[in-house]
């Protein structure tokens, strides 16, 4: 029987009346009690336990925090175990790569790291243990009928012709069918429970089905392989998992879960349900991100505008802030759907703490200053942090030719425009004022290409010697002495708020953005980021936050992304 009957719907409801008290206490309520009271057991143990048939997003970041950071809080501990039971749409690689997304986060599973796959002889053991108990048997339905028999939510379900066979025939058929000489989909092994029962995960569910595939881990050594709801509550109780943290569209399987534990009379651990965390502006279907990436509508899994950690990562975004967001969402019983402009508000806050400023200029105009001597360099002190001393300085290169953004430039501004027109002077970042004498343009096209400025030699650092104060202030870098950069700038990959709940057109994909990628390629950067290291982050001063791309950047060729722009407009309403 089920060990834990106060594990119902009804009082997890209760549980969940007040918001504040579901987003941070209710699975943790649940744990401290079952720890006084002494059941499951004395010693927390909690499992992480993806299918490697695709790549980590932000939503199993969620569940990564919340499993490893429960463990811990409770002096227990947190196994990972990769849910490979399926060998038609897993792979090695995504296994891999699950395990260094769950590493970069900052957590450990030590030496647990288990697989399904482990347990396949016990779970076979498990499984002839049913058949000889009456409570399973062989069914030779396809597919479509045992979804015909199966009935619907208003009416029961009919029993397949095959329920009855005898514990015999029954062991004689499940052992052809591990010997191979059955075709994929002519027989099933189903349990036999309840085809009139009012859970439809309860009306005789597929516990073994035929894949004559190879699996990534035992090769050819298999060809039936179990369903996750029976692999799931029995490795769970192999590895002596005390609470199986699940989200929450396993709710309705947990009779399932408690039903082949309790008739195995193995240990029993708690299923727990919580709500996965849905994003606004984004998809978190593993079925849908792969059909982004085959349609080629992003450049693959870590592609730096996707939601999976890989992406993030490439992104810019650090474990830190994905931490710091998972906490603030908290743990909900309620489904709801997270504005994504707090998961780039917590980013913002972890990157104002740590990235080192620097001066890069995405759209270069050419300033020469007419009066400075040519042949000329100097260099200006500069802190990699103005708030953080200990960060130290930098030495940034001045000369005669620098660039500054285009838009810093206005032939006709309007008022209160206080960045540099004809006439009018600017600070330049650091170094000295300038102002702006002529304008030079192209012939043929018109455009403004050079400005030709003055600057005053009494104002380096500080207020010129008349004291006069200038109030625009802009950035820039040496002609001479920047390096040439890539920078691309992203933007969220979907123009609609819910891409999959637009009724009219529900087609996610008609909702991409198609400026959701903007690639610059003449990009001007101060000299030693060329030299910066994959994956470095830093603040373009007045642009945004940046890091090195860690697939095509390279020293010669440095390629910066970016990661969030310098306003928070999720912040800004916050306060409002």
């Amino acid at each position: 029987m089920n060990k834990f009957p106060e594990n119902t719907a009804k009082q997890e409801t209760t549980a969940s009346s007040g918001e504040e008290a579901v987003s941070t206490n209710f699975i943790r309520s649940i744990i401290a009690s079952d720890l006084k009271s002494g059941a499951p057991a004395k010693k927390v143990v909690t499992r992480f336990p993806p299918e490697p048939n695709g790549f980590l997003h932000i939503g199993h970041a969620k569940s990564i925090c919340l499993n490893f950071g429960l463990a811990a809080e409770f002096g227990g501990v947190c196994n990972l175990r990769l849910d490979d039971t399926n060998p038609i749409k897993e792979e090695s690689t995504y296994a891999e790569a699950i395990m260094e997304d769950v590493r970069w986060l900052g957590f450990d599973w030590e030496n647990r790291l288990y697989y399904a796959s482990d347990y396949f002889e016990q779970l076979h053991e498990f499984a002839l243990r049913l058949i000889r108990a009456g409570k399973a048997y062989v069914d030779d339905l396809s597919p479509e009928q045992i979804r015909e028999y199966r009935g619907t939510l208003t009416e029961p379900g009919r029993e397949s012709p095959c329920r009855n066979r005898t514990v015999e025939e029954n062991l004689d058929l499940f052992a052809r069918m591990r010997a191979g000489e059955f075709p994929d989909g002519s027989r099933v092994l189903r349990a036999k429970i309840d085809m009139a029962s009012g859970n439809l995960n309860l009306r005789d569910p597929v516990m073994y089905r035929i894949l004559n595939a190879p699996h990534h881990r035992t090769g050819d050594v298999w060809c039936i392989y179990p369903m996750y709801d029976f692999a799931h509550g029995q490795s769970d109780s192999i590895e002596g998992v005390t609470h199986s943290i699940c989200t929450l569209e396993f709710e309705d399987h947990r009779p399932l879960y408690d039903w082949f534990l309790d008739q195995l009379e193995i240990h029993h651990p708690r299923q727990i349900e919580f709500a996965r965390l849905n994003l606004s502006y984004t998809v978190m279907s593993k079925r849908k991100l792969l059909e982004l990436v085959r349609e080629k509508h992003v450049d693959g899994w870590d592609d730096p505008r996707m939601p999976t950690l890989t992406g993030l990562r490439r992104r810019g975004y650090t474990p830190g802030a994905i931490r710091d967001f998972c906490r603030r969402i908290g743990v909900a019983k309620r489904e709801s759907t997270v504005d994504v402009g707090l998961l780039e508000h917590c980013l913002r806050e972890d990157l104002n703490e740590s990235a080192p400023r620097r001066m890069a200029v995405l759209n270069p105009l050419r300033l020469v200053i007419t009066n400075y001597p040519e042949g000329r360099n100097e260099e200006f002190e500069a802190p990699n942090h103005p708030q953080k001393s200990e960060m130290g300085t930098r030495k940034i290169p001045f000369a005669r030719e620098l660039y500054i953004e285009r838009d810093d430039f206005m032939e006709d501004p309007p008022k209160k425009y206080f960045r540099l027109s004809p006439g009018r002077e600017v600070r330049l970042r650091y170094a000295y004022i300038v102002r702006c004498d002529e304008v030079i343009r192209d012939e043929a096209t018109g455009e403004v290409v050079e400005l030709r400025c003055t600057y005053d030699p009494t104002s380096r650092g500080g207020a010129p010697a008349d004291g006069r104060k200038v109030k625009g202030i802009i950035h820039w870098v040496s002609a001479a002495h920047a390096v040439s950069a890539e920078v691309r700038l992203y933007d969220r990959l979907f123009r609609k708020e819910n891409p999959t709940g637009d009724r009219q057109e529900p087609d996610y994909r008609a909702h991409l953005n198609p400026d959701s990628l903007e690639v610059l390629t003449d990009c001007r950067v101060e000299p030693e980021l060329g030299k910066s290291p994959q994956e470095s982050r830093y603040q373009f001063e007045r642009l945004g936050y940046f890091c090195v791309d860690s697939r095509d950047s390279a020293p010669a060729n440095p390629v910066f992304n970016r990661t969030a722009t310098l306003r928070d407009s999720w912040a800004k309403a916050g306060q409002a």
